[in-house]
C-alpha cells in the first residue's frame, strides 16, 4: 500500500457508515455528457455548476460576453427534469416582478398571491448587475431561506432550489454592483475565460457542421428533480474526518488575518466550503471529503467573499490568485 492510499485511508468513515455514491456519480456523469454534446471545454465551469446543484448552492457565473454563460446554465436545467424559469434583468425591473404580487380578485373582492418567476426548479437570471440594488435585494431571502414574503404572508420554495445568475465583468454602463451582502448567498463565483486555440478551433467546426440546427436539441433530459432531490440528501451525509473540518477552518481564518486582504470570509463561507467539499467528492464517488477537495473548491467559494487591500488592488493582483497563494500555505493533514 502506498504512502497516498494510507493518506486517503484515514479520512474514511466507519464500514457501517459507507454509502453507495455509484448512481449519484453515473446521473451526473451523464448530465456532463449532454452538456458536452454542445460545450467545449470549459471544464472546470461545467464541474462546479454540478458541484453547486449538488450542494443546494447558488452560482454566480462572470465572464465576459459570447462564452456560453447562459448557454451552460440552460443546458443544466435542459439535462434535468424541473421547473426552469429564466429571468432577464433590466434597470426598470421592479422586486414584485421577481417574486410576485397580491392581484385583487373582483370576483370574491380578496387579494390573490400571484406567484413570481422567481418560483421555480432552477432559476436562471440574466445580467444580475443590470437591475438596481433594490431589485437585488429580493432575492435574499429565496436565495437564504428558500422562501419568499409578501404582504406579510410567507410562501416557501419548491425542491430543488437553485438560482445561476450571470453577469459581465467589463459594462459598468447602466449596472449596479452587487452589495457584499448579496455576493456571501451565493456558493460559488465561476470565472468564465476565452477558450484555448484548439477549443475555439474545435467550436467553429461544430457549427460549421450542424448547419442551421438548433444545438440545443441535442441536449436530452437524464434526470428527474425528484433525484435530484435524493442525490443532495445523500451529498449531505458524506463523511468528514475532524482534521479536515480542521483544514478548512483554517483556510477561513487566515482570509481574516491576511496582509493582502481588507475584508476576510464569514463563518457563512466555511460551510460554503464545508457543503461543496462534500459534493465535490460526491461527485467522484467518494462517500468522504479529503483536503484536496477543499483545496479544489476553495477559490471559487472565497473569491467572491473577501476584498483585497487597496494596494494589491493597484498592483492588478485579483482575488482568486490571493486565495489560492493562501491555500498552497496552509499545511494539509497528515
Amino acid at each position: 500500500m502506498s504512502e497516498q492510499d494510507n493518506v486517503t485511508d484515514r479520512y474514511l468513515p466507519d464500514f457501517e457508515n459507507r454509502i453507495d455514491l455509484t448512481v449519484l456519480q453515473e446521473k451526473l456523469e451523464a448530465v456532463r455528457q449532454e452538456i458536452k454534446k454542445v460545450i467545449v471545454g470549459q471544464d472546470r465551469v461545467i464541474n462546479m455548476l454540478l458541484i453547486s446543484i449538488l450542494a443546494g448552492g447558488h452560482s454566480l457565473i462572470e465572464g465576459l460576453p459570447g462564452v456560453a454563460k447562459t448557454l451552460t446554465a440552460k443546458l443544466i436545467a435542459k439535462t434535468i427534469s424541473s421547473d426552469f424559469k429564466r429571468i432577464q434583468f433590466t434597470p426598470d425591473l421592479m422586486p414584485s416582478d421577481v417574486t410576485g404580487s397580491s392581484i385583487l380578485d373582483l370576483k370574491t373582492n380578496e387579494f390573490e398571491f400571484r406567484k413570481g418567476p422567481i418560483f421555480g426548479n432552477i432559476i436562471l437570471i440574466d445580467e444580475i448587475n443590470r437591475a438596481p440594488a433594490k431589485t437585488q435585494a429580493s432575492l435574499f431571502e429565496c436565495m437564504s431561506e428558500e422562501q419568499v414574503t409578501v404582504d406579510g404572508h410567507t410562501y416557501k420554495m419548491t425542491s430543488p432550489f437553485i438560482v445561476f445568475a450571470t453577469q459581465n465583468p467589463i459594462e459598468h454602463e447602466g449596472t449596479y454592483r452587487l452589495p457584499e451582502a448579496q455576493l456571501d448567498r451565493f456558493l460559488f463565483k465561476v470565472d468564465v475565460h476565452y477558450p484555448e486555440f484548439e477549443q475555439e478551433l474545435n467550436i467553429l467546426k461544430e457549427h460549421h457542421l450542424q448547419r442551421a440546427g438548433n444545438k440545443e436539441e441535442l441536449v436530452q433530459t437524464v434526470m428527474s428533480k425528484e433525484e435530484l432531490v435524493h442525490f443532495q440528501q445523500l451529498t449531505k451525509l458524506v463523511f468528514v474526518h475532524e482534521d479536515v473540518l480542521h483544514y478548512i477552518a483554517q483556510i477561513v481564518v487566515q482570509t481574516r488575518s491576511n496582509p493582502n486582504l481588507s475584508l476576510g470570509a464569514s463563518p457563512r463561507a466555511s460551510i460554503a466550503l464545508l457543503e461543496a467539499s462534500k459534493a465535490f467528492a460526491a461527485l467522484q464517488g467518494r462517500d468522504f471529503v479529503t483536503p484536496e477537495d477543499a483545496k479544489y473548491v476553495a477559490p471559487s467559494v472565497l473569491g467572491h467573499r473577501v476584498q483585497l487591500t487597496p494596494e494589491k488592488e493597484m498592483e492588478g493582483f485579483s482575488a482568486d490568485y490571493i486565495i489560492r497563494q493562501l491555500v498552497e500555505s496552509v499545511e494539509i493533514p497528515r
